[in-house]
């Protein structure tokens, strides 16, 4: 369990503000570059012996408290209590369930989500479930890098930006009622990219490629390698640059990214190439820009990384968002056929 309330240390290394900035900004672009998609499939009250869990769908999921309170249980662990405004986000399908009580083994049984009330009675929880998913080459990387379970905190000082998120989700609740909302599904998915940057710009809760980040030397080598992709990197010019020697620089590296400096590279470089086509640039221009000089070359590394040819995956890109308003709507109806387990 991962609580997001980060306790600043004025003797770390990263307490240099112009380092933290500069980490800060490779922690974003590196977030950015995902493809986000958040669904949500339940928004109501429960009141009673409730149970409610998204688990057993093989999908990462979240649990936002839009009014009352209620207990996280996870076998092995403690229970965690939550409050209004709190958000549980499930990276990985991992056993868990909610309740209205503090001891896991009181007998619950899942029930009926009630419509949501303007004024919801005492002991009564609302609750916002969905499920959401990120893609692109980076996905792994990033995934790997934070814990099974994150819970956003209200009562974080850091984070208190997001109440507006809960705020309007409960007011676009109240208005659509049961009705699909794809307001709903948008403020769902950028509280989860909020939640999710506030974990990496977070000495506290840094680990795997985020703890590197926040290493003395290694976000002003990421910044470079982002800036200048073209350049013809090799291991020794990015040890040189983070004052290592080239078998410290493989091992570290390698510890926290699960993958070589130059393989964490070619991720690099094909999500800037993938970024500028999607911008509209040619795929020469795209080639040229993350150092390839051959069209053939970049056009193998480009499907390897990616799945398909730089010119289908333009091309499919261009036809989603001309038809990004009905896929839209349609796989919001579909996606409410369902039920999460409640």
């Amino acid at each position: 369990m991962s609580s997001l309330t980060v306790i600043p240390d004025a003797a770390s290394p990263s307490a240099d503000a112009g380092f933290d900035a500069q980490a800060d900004r490779v922690a974003d672009w590196l977030l950015g570059s995902l493809e986000w998609n958040a669904t949500l499939f339940h928004v109501g009250q429960y009141c009673g012996r409730w149970r409610a869990s998204t688990a057993g769908r093989a999908r990462a999921s979240f649990h936002l408290i839009l009014e009352g309170r209620c207990w996280l249980h996870r076998p092995g662990l403690e229970s965690v209590a939550l409050s209004p405004r709190d958000g549980v986000f499930l990276m990985r399908d991992v056993p868990h369930f909610l309740s209205p009580y503090a001891d896991p083994g009181i007998d619950c049984a899942p029930r009926a989500m009630q419509p949501l009330s303007a004024s919801p009675a005492l002991g009564e929880t609302a609750l916002a479930c969905g499920f959401f998913s990120f893609d692109g080459p980076l996905r792994d990387l990033v995934a790997q890098s934070f814990p099974d379970c994150l819970v956003l905190r209200a009562d974080d000082l850091a984070m208190a930006s997001a109440a507006t998120l809960f705020d309007l989700m409960r007011s676009e609740a109240l208005r659509a009622g049961t009705e699909p909302s794809v307001l709903m599904d948008r403020l769902a998915g950028l509280l989860f990219f909020y939640g999710l940057r506030h974990v990496a710009r977070s000495d506290a809760n840094a680990r795997g490629f985020w703890g590197l980040l926040r290493r003395r030397g290694f976000a002003p080598l990421l910044a470079a390698l982002l800036q200048s992709p073209e350049r013809p990197w090799s291991v020794a010019d990015m040890a040189q640059r983070v004052h290592l020697s080239r078998a410290a620089f493989f091992r570290q590296f390698g510890e926290a990214c699960g993958q070589s400096p130059l393989q964490f590279l070619q991720l690099l470089r094909m999500q800037i190439a993938a970024r500028k086509l999607t911008q509209g640039e040619s795929i020469a221009q795209a080639a040229e820009a993350v150092g390839y000089d051959s069209y053939a070359a970049f056009s193998r590394t480009f499907k390897r990384v990616i799945g398909e040819q730089p010119g289908a995956w333009q091309r499919a890109r261009r036809l989603d968002r001309s038809e990004a308003a009905g896929v839209t709507a349609g796989e919001t109806n579909r996606h409410r056929s369902e039920t999460p387990g409640h």
